[in-house]
């Protein structure tokens, strides 16, 4: 089968198409045909073998033989292993598998779920990583309520863009940061407020808020706590700013009251379902910036690389590339 296959740790010139072995199901796998992967940061963290931790999962020095790129996918069931109940050949999917860059990857029975009946292929693959990150981040870490008021900074990435949904479907009274091309996009997602942060600095206004969400790091936690509402939380979800922003944000959450402790969301096919009730009933879209074909995925990944993508950047797989 074609893959793209992760040679070495570094920029994207590691990455490179390949002929390879067609994976098998095991007793609690699925074996899916991939129509389409979207690229979130574990890919990019996986790439770069940093923070050093992740080389544990992909291998030290270098990567295994034939360690395939990518996570989310979106595609048709092929094979179902002996211990596999919930899926059948034929079924739509998506959710969280391994080696999602090719024709064929292999995913755990509870990390996907049928896809949502009013998404391309496409569009689903850009939903699990980055919509379960914001949906966990507001309802399970955050426990957003109806009437809080709620800011999502890096309101146009692909966690941002979700955030700013999912915070209405709960209720919430949303204020979306991003830059000036990108603010009508995030008032069509439904945020109540817009601040374009090249023309306002929204830790020096007057409004207090709920919750932070914060995937940008593009102040200090001081200034983000300065407009805190009393009980207010800062949730900080920003990994790419660099592990010195993840351990001082987990430092902090021990000893400051109102600092929210950095997470990772965690793939289960009880998110993801209620993700697909949420898009079929029309509360959230999935917002694609790019799509490349699969013989183009290291150049997704430069793109990915320069930090402005608006939403998620999807690659391509049922041609082949």
């Amino acid at each position: 089968m074609k893959a793209v296959v992760q040679v070495g740790y570094g920029s994207a010139d590691v990455l490179e198409p390949r002929e390879i072995d067609r994976p098998v199901a095991a007793d609690d796998d699925v074996l899916v045909r991939v129509d389409a992967a979207s690229l979130a940061a574990g890919d990019y963290f996986g790439m770069r073998g940093k923070p050093f931790p992740v080389r544990m999962v992909i291998g030290s020095p270098r990567p295994r033989k034939d360690h395939v790129v990518g996570l989310d996918l979106a595609g048709r069931v092929e094979e179902v292993g002996r211990n596999v109940t919930r899926f059948k050949p034929g079924d739509e999917v998506f959710g969280e598998g391994s080696g999602a860059c090719a024709e064929f990857a292999c995913a755990r029975e509870g990390r996907i779920a049928h896809k949502p009946r009013n998404l391309t292929f496409e569009q689903a693959s850009a939903v699990p990583t980055s919509a379960l990150a914001a949906l966990q981040a507001l309802r399970d870490h955050g426990k957003v309520q109806p009437g809080q008021k709620v800011v999502i900074n890096g309101a146009s990435g692909g966690v941002g863009t979700f955030a700013v949904q999912i915070a209405r479907a709960l209720g919430a009274e949303v204020t979306g940061v991003c830059s000036t091309g990108n603010v009508d996009m995030v008032r069509s997602l439904g945020a109540d407020h817009v601040i374009d942060y090249t023309k306002e600095d929204f830790t020096q206004g007057e409004p207090r808020y709920d919750l932070i969400l914060d995937n940008a790091a593009s102040h200090s936690f001081a200034a983000y706590r300065r407009v805190l509402a009393p009980g207010g939380t800062l949730m900080p979800n920003s990994g790419q700013a660099g592990m010195g922003y993840v351990v001082k944000a987990f430092l902090l959450s021990l000893f400051v009251r109102r600092q929210g402790r950095p997470f990772v969301s965690t793939p289960n096919q009880d998110d993801l379902v209620a993700l697909k009730e949420l898009i079929e009933a029309g509360r959230v879209t999935p917002v694609i910036d790019r799509t490349y074909p699969l013989s183009e995925t290291a150049e997704a990944f430069r793109y990915l690389d320069r930090g402005h993508a608006r939403g998620k950047v999807v690659i391509v797989v049922a041609d082949g590339g």
